[in-house]
């Protein structure tokens, strides 16, 4: 059953609250916005704060068998997800659109990965600097294997037309995409800089991150209530599969990373990252090498429905099942 206490408490997390308000603003055609400036420099700073952090706790720790064994698991996790996710989207759905949604819901995304260090914060746990790692490394397997399946499944048209996906230019959009660039250049800097000279700039690094977050996820409630009207159009089975999927992932994620960590907090990274799904790095990829991927359907889908049932039910929800 769902602890319900649980659920408010994650529920009156200001920095939900202002995901909440953010989408009441926009509902209520408000003209609240964030200036697109402010938006891209508070992302950076997101990414940097969770990479240099995640380094430093590295650093601390150091490279022992669990991590490698984590990194290993959240690869296989990118890797295995997409497949089911694609032969049950290409029950209703063309190759291009089932291979965008099921990359997609393999990759990884950063908001819901920062939304989550929120909330363990909140309940005064820890996960370890490797989830940074982990995070940042499930973004390309999930693409390549999405451009993977609709090349080996194609729909009719695509055979008549033969159309080739460019690999090349995939793997290195994959591996060099802005967020994954500053989540990793950042973690390496902060695992090879000096304890004393990092504890200096403790104050921007940590101290003023939940600051940000709220109006990062202001921006972010605006932007979703804008996607759901798209959404509607689609019918029943998006609207479903991008409940149903992250629930599931994220639920068996959660039992079997036991078998994994013992660390409560990187279960529940590892949960969240399964159920979680890429708008950012993924609709770049696409749009690049699949135009044909309706970005109609897969952007809605993963921002406008999943990543808010993530961060208001999905995380007590996992979070409920880890502590058993």
């Amino acid at each position: 059953m769902i602890n319900f206490e649980l659920l408010i408490f994650n529920l009156t997390n200001p920095t939900l609250l202002f995901f909440i308000l953010g989408m009441l603003a926009k509902f209520f055609r408000s003209d609240l916005e964030v200036p697109a400036a402010s938006k891209s420099f508070i992302a950076l700073y997101l990414l940097f704060s969770i990479g240099f952090n995640g380094g430093t706790e590295l650093a601390a720790t150091g490279i022992t068998g669990e991590i490698v064994k984590s990194l290993v698991f959240g690869l296989c996790l990118a890797s295995v997800i997409p497949i089911y996710a694609f032969f049950i989207l290409r029950t209703k759905l063309n190759s291009y659109n089932a291979g965008a949604i099921a990359a997609s819901y393999g990759s990884v995304s950063a908001v819901t990965f920062v939304s989550a260090v929120a909330f363990l914060e909140m309940n005064q746990m820890k996960f370890g600097g490797e989830m940074v790692a982990v995070m940042a490394s499930m973004e390309f397997p999930a693409i390549i294997m999405g451009l993977l399946l609709m090349s080996l499944f194609p729909s009719e048209q695509q055979v008549e037309q033969r159309e080739k996906f460019q690999w090349k230019k995939t793997i290195h959009h994959s591996l060099t995409n802005g967020s994954v660039l500053m989540i990793l250049g950042s973690l390496l800097i902060g695992f090879v800089s000096d304890s004393n000279q990092t504890a200096g700039i403790k104050h921007f690094t940590s101290d003023i991150f939940k600051g940000f977050l709220a109006i990062f996820l202001l921006d972010m409630g605006m932007v979703a209530a804008s996607r759901i009207s798209a959404f509607r159009q689609q019918g029943y089975f998006v609207l479903f599969f991008a409940i149903l999927l992250p629930l599931f992932n994220g639920c068996l994620v959660a039992y079997i990373s036991q078998f994994i960590t013992d660390n409560p907090g990187n279960r529940l990274i590892f949960a969240i990252l399964a159920a979680s799904a890429s708008y950012i790095a993924v609709p770049a990829a696409m749009r690049m090498v699949a135009p044909k991927a309706d970005p109609g359907i897969y952007i809605p889908m993963a921002l406008g429905v999943t990543f808010p049932f993530n961060i208001t039910i999905g995380m007590p929800i996992f979070f409920q099942l880890i502590q058993g």
